[in-house]
């Protein structure tokens, strides 16, 4: 992921596991059977790379950070309009009872947003795990209609993987350094 600092790879480790194990368990809502301990395995690895990053991004909380007075701003707003458009989104969704739909625009939501946090944070690698997750996002609902899955099945199954990865060479990045 190569971000400049230490913490900053740490703690995308953090986020990312905890997301990515998140999208392996809303995947785990009617996958068909033989997915099941694939996305098991998927949600511990998971949930490991988090804890990882997250102890490894409080033993380097007081290093170097691309975190600022105005970096920190422009990311909380960034992420604010993550959650109004997701929550907008979901509830539009919901009124017109396509709440299947709910998961590929929560992802395809989080896809889009992490452009502007790959500029943000200056970690430009980050804008290929948005580019993927926002593929996904659409490429799901297509994939779950033509194959009769759930769209939470293949959003998550798609999804999960992406930000395991992103988490993974952000934890190996940290670890190396």
């Amino acid at each position: 992921m190569s971000p400049e600092h230490l913490r900053d790879a740490a703690g995308l480790a953090a986020v990312f596991g905890f997301f990515a194990m998140a999208w392996f368990g809303w995947a785990q809502e009617k996958p068909p059977a033989s997915w099941l301990w694939p996305l098991r395995i998927g949600s511990i690895l998971s949930g490991l790379t988090a804890i990882g990053g997250g102890l490894l991004l409080w033993r380097h909380w007081s290093d170097g950070t691309v975190f600022g007075d105005r970096t920190g701003e422009l990311f909380g707003i960034t992420v604010g309009i993550e959650f109004a458009l997701a929550g907008l989104g979901a509830g539009l969704l919901a009124w017109r009872r396509r709440t299947e739909l709910i998961p590929a625009w929560i992802a395809f939501v989080v896809g889009v947003h992490l452009f502007p946090v790959a500029v943000i944070l200056e970690i430009p690698a980050v804008h290929v795990t948005a580019a993927l997750i926002t593929v996904a996002a659409v490429a799901s609902v297509f994939v779950a209609r033509a194959r009769a899955l759930t769209v939470s099945a293949v959003v998550g199954a798609t999804t999960g993987p992406v930000l395991l990865v992103s988490a993974l060479l952000a934890l190996a990045d940290a670890l190396t350094r």
